[in-house]
């Protein structure tokens, strides 16, 4: 998989990354060849399109197209660990077959949890479902509200809407649904981002839209939980694509430093920069075994909450360093657009914000470590 992924990156997706960036777009082709590669269905099952392997494999994936482009590798990392993973844990068989299989081999998912007075506190939201009958089974819900921050939205036919079903439970009333782009589904302006150009980011809303009953996913109420769920995994996805980032930022740099003299030799054999990528490279290693083994966890059913913030908090952190550290490395030549390494800089800061923010990790994390004491 790594491999394969690997030359996928260099052959298909690097020749498009400054234009990507530039346009602030995703080149079709390079939509069409994630699809046809499978990767956009790795953990789904063949008998609904997919690749049928295990979530490790989506990491490795997202890690090694994350060091050609972040804005490519967070597109499968969404609808590999969040969008596919939601449908395969919660989804009916109906449900699955009507939408999974699209999912895996045709058309982006979007994960609309997010609201304008709902970020780090992610079950604040005001987005309200009202079902078409309280007594019995509605046959439909009506959806009203917007969500805010939504990758792929521009691009996505299926939304997966987080919405609240009875105010009066807070988080316990917070349902999932399944909506199509066709039922009425308003997709706002591309934000301008200072990274993650390529990665298209909107507003989405639903002004009394009508969603079958049919596409509840899971029970009434249980919106919480499978958000939860799904966001422990994410944030190993997005230390992956941070991972990847950093690997990809620090080999520009070094091929580089290795070529460049200065004062008679290599700049990487001056021992003031050999301390610097030693160190750095120690906390990639660092940072590759947080992930590795929140992955692995992952995909043995261990308990892996506290392993996957972890990895998240720290891979952010090195990614910047690390990013950081490239430009300077490579002096007026990095700050320019001539390569790639100021552009991993600016696609790393979001890195501590999305999936939940740094600050949000070690809330959690000391929580756990505070819970095995008690």
């Amino acid at each position: 998989m790594k491999e394969t992924v690997s030359r996928f990156a260099r052959e298909v997706v690097a020749p498009k990354v400054k234009q990507m960036d530039e346009q602030e777009k995703f080149d079709d082709g390079v939509i069409k060849a994630l699809f046809d590669s499978g990767l956009m269905g790795i953990e789904v099952s063949p008998d609904y399109g997919g690749s049928g392997s295990s979530f490790m494999s989506s990491i490795v994936a997202v890690e090694e197209l994350a060091r050609v482009d972040p804005c490519v590798s967070l597109a499968i990392d969404i609808q590999n660990t969040l969008s596919n993973t939601i449908l395969t844990k919660y989804g009916t068989e109906e449900q699955r077959q009507k939408y999974l299989t699209r999912m895996a081999t045709e058309t982006f998912c979007s994960f609309c949890l997010s609201e304008s007075t709902s970020g780090s506190d992610a079950f604040a939201m005001k987005t309200l479902a009202v079902p078409s009958s309280t007594s019995g089974a509605p046959e439909h819900w009506t959806l009203t509200g917007e969500k805010m921050w939504i990758s792929q939205a521009e691009l996505a036919d299926i939304f997966l809407v987080f919405a609240q079903t009875d105010p009066s439970k807070g988080y316990k009333g917070i349902t999932c649904f399944i909506v199509e782009k066709g039922w009425g589904v308003q997709v706002g302006k591309k934000e301008k981002k200072l990274g993650m150009r390529a990665s298209p980011t909107s507003t989405v809303t639903f002004d009394g839209l009508v969603v079958p009953n049919a596409n509840v996913v899971g029970k009434v109420g249980e919106g919480y939980k499978i958000a939860i769920g799904l966001l422990n995994e994410g944030r190993i996805g997005i230390a992956a694509q941070m991972l990847g980032l950093a690997q990809g930022a620090f080999d520009v740099s070094m091929k580089y430093m290795l070529e460049r003299k200065q004062f008679g030799k290599a700049i990487a054999d001056f021992q003031g920069m050999q301390f610097q990528y030693a160190q750095l490279s120690t906390e990639l290693e660092a940072a590759r075994l947080l992930t590795y083994n929140a992955g692995r966890m992952r995909d043995q059913g261990l308990d892996f909450r506290m392993h996957a913030s972890m990895a998240k908090l720290y891979t952010s952190q090195v990614a910047e360093k690390v990013a950081s550290a490239a430009i300077e490395w490579m002096g007026g030549v990095g700050f320019t657009r001539d390569v790639p390494v100021e552009k991993f800089y600016r696609d790393c800061k979001v890195g501590k914000i999305y999936e939940g923010t740094s600050n949000i990790q070690l809330q959690g994390i000391a929580k756990m470590i505070a819970d095995k004491y008690k």
